[in-house]
C-alpha cells in the first residue's frame, strides 16, 4: 500500500510538474519557447536569417510544425546551407511550417489536410499516430502565448508547384509579386495543370516607366493580363511549335509564331519545358498583352 501511495504520489508529481511546464511555456512565444526548449537551435538559426522572428513572436495565433535539430540534419549534405543563402527559398519552406490560428491536436486529428501560410496544402493522417506531410508529429501541444507548437521529426518541403517552380528560378521576383497583388498564386498552387508563358523580371522592366506600378494597384486589368499568360493544360514545347495560336486563360488566343524560334504574341520563348508538379513554364523575354 504505501509503495502504491509514494507511486500515485510520483505521478501525480510528474503531471503537476507537467502542467506546470506547459504553463510556463504559455508565458512565452512561439519564438522564446522553442530557443528555450534547446532542441530546435537550426529553427532559430533560420527563423533569423529568414527575417521572421518578429513575425513569430506577434500578436498570432500560429500553429507552428517545429523540425528538431535532428530533424534538420537529416535534410541532403549541402541543402540546409544552400537554404541559409537564399532567403526567398528558406522563407517558403519555413511557412510551410506555419498555419494561420491556434490548431490544438484535438483539432488537427480531425482534418483532412492543413493549409500552410505558403498556401499549399499537406495532408493529415491520423490512422497511426499523426502524420502531417512526411513528417510525424513526436510531440503536440506546446503552448505559448501567441499560439501552438507541435514537435516533428522532419523538415516538410514545399511541393514543387508552379509558384515554388518560378521562385526557385530566381528570376520571377516581379511575377511573383504580381501574382500576389491579382489574387492569383493560390490559383497556380491548385492541381491545375497550366502551362505559364513566364515574362522575368527584365521583361518587366521594359515595360514603359510607371506601368508596373500602375497595373500592381489594378487589381482587374492586373488579373487580366497575367491570366492571358496561362493556358489550361500542360503544353510542353514539342506541343507547342505545332500550333498556330493557343486559348489562354483569360479568354483570348495568343499568336504562335515557330518560323524563327518559337515566340508567343512576339514575345520570345528563351527556355522552354521547366517543369513543376502541376504544369510547365516556358520562359519569355516580353510581357505579352492582350488586345
Amino acid at each position: 500500500m504505501t509503495k502504491y501511495r509514494v507511486n500515485v504520489l510520483h505521478v501525480c508529481a510528474w503531471v503537476v510538474g507537467l502542467s506546470a511546464s506547459h504553463a510556463m511555456a504559455g508565458q512565452k512565444n512561439i519564438v522564446e519557447t522553442a530557443v528555450a526548449a534547446g532542441s530546435f537551435k537550426t529553427l532559430a538559426t533560420a527563423l533569423k536569417a529568414a527575417d521572421l522572428v518578429e513575425t513569430l513572436s506577434g500578436k498570432g495565433p500560429f500553429t507552428v510544425l517545429a523540425p528538431t535539430d535532428a530533424a534538420f540534419a537529416k535534410l541532403p549534405a549541402g541543402a540546409l546551407d544552400n537554404l541559409l543563402k537564399n532567403k526567398d527559398q528558406l522563407r517558403a519552406v519555413l511557412f510551410q511550417h506555419v498555419v494561420s490560428g491556434e490548431a490544438m491536436s484535438k483539432d488537427v486529428v480531425k482534418m483532412a489536410s492543413i493549409k500552410t501560410l505558403l498556401g499549399q496544402t499537406v495532408p493529415v493522417d491520423a490512422s497511426h499516430g499523426v502524420r502531417i506531410g512526411s513528417a510525424t508529429v513526436t510531440q503536440p501541444d506546446i503552448a505559448c502565448s501567441n499560439g501552438v507548437i507541435h514537435v516533428i521529426d522532419s523538415v516538410l518541403l514545399p511541393k514543387n508547384d508552379l509558384v515554388e517552380t518560378a521562385r526557385n528560378a530566381g528570376s520571377f521576383k516581379t511575377l511573383l509579386t504580381a501574382l500576389d497583388a491579382a489574387g492569383l498564386t493560390d490559383t497556380l498552387r491548385s492541381e491545375g495543370p497550366f502551362t505559364v508563358f513566364a515574362p522575368t523580371d527584365d521583361a518587366f522592366a521594359k515595360l514603359p516607366k510607371g506601368t508596373l506600378d500602375s497595373l500592381l494597384k489594378d487589381k482587374k486589368k492586373l488579373a487580366s493580363i497575367l491570366t492571358y499568360h496561362v493556358v489550361p493544360g500542360r503544353v510542353m514545347a514539342a506541343d507547342v511549335v505545332k500550333l498556330k495560336e493557343a486559348k489562354t486563360v483569360q479568354g483570348q488566343s495568343v499568336k504562335i509564331d515557330t518560323s524563327s524560334g518559337v515566340q508567343v504574341d512576339g514575345a520570345r520563348v528563351i527556355k522552354p519545358d521547366v517543369k513543376s508538379d502541376n504544369g510547365v513554364i516556358h520562359v519569355i523575354d516580353t510581357v505579352i498583352l492582350p488586345k
